[in-house]
């Protein structure tokens, strides 16, 4: 079995690790069904009732791991979820549960989708 690179699983890790908390993943699915045109950071804070000190703390964190995009328009900052990171992260998944491994079941995914 070939082993993985050392920093790619670093990168998958970092980025499970960005979204393991509840607040980032509700961020992140708040964001994803925004798609595509994204969310200011006051209606995010509307939405969600995080004090927005953390909410900030969040959307860096996020950030950082390139799972969301900002973007400045005037003085307002909209939060996109940057979907082609998701789509990488979600393809190495698929790629070591189903393809690689066969731990599961590839068909099983696609219904879970639909």
């Amino acid at each position: 079995m070939a082993k993985a690179e050392p920093v790619d699983s670093t990168r998958y890790a970092d980025m499970f690790a960005a979204m393991g908390t509840e607040a980032r993943l509700r961020i992140i699915r708040l964001l994803l069904a925004a798609n595509p045109d994204g969310m200011v950071v006051g209606d995010i804070q509307a939405e969600l009732g995080i004090p927005p000190s953390t909410l900030s703390h969040h959307l860096e964190k996020l950030k950082h791991e390139e799972l969301v995009k900002v973007e400045r328009q005037g003085t307002f900052l909209w939060y996109r979820a940057n979907t082609e990171t998701l789509q990488e992260l979600l393809t190495f998944l698929y790629a070591e549960c189903c393809t690689r491994n066969k731990a599961v079941k590839p068909d099983l995914i696609i219904k879970f989708c639909k």
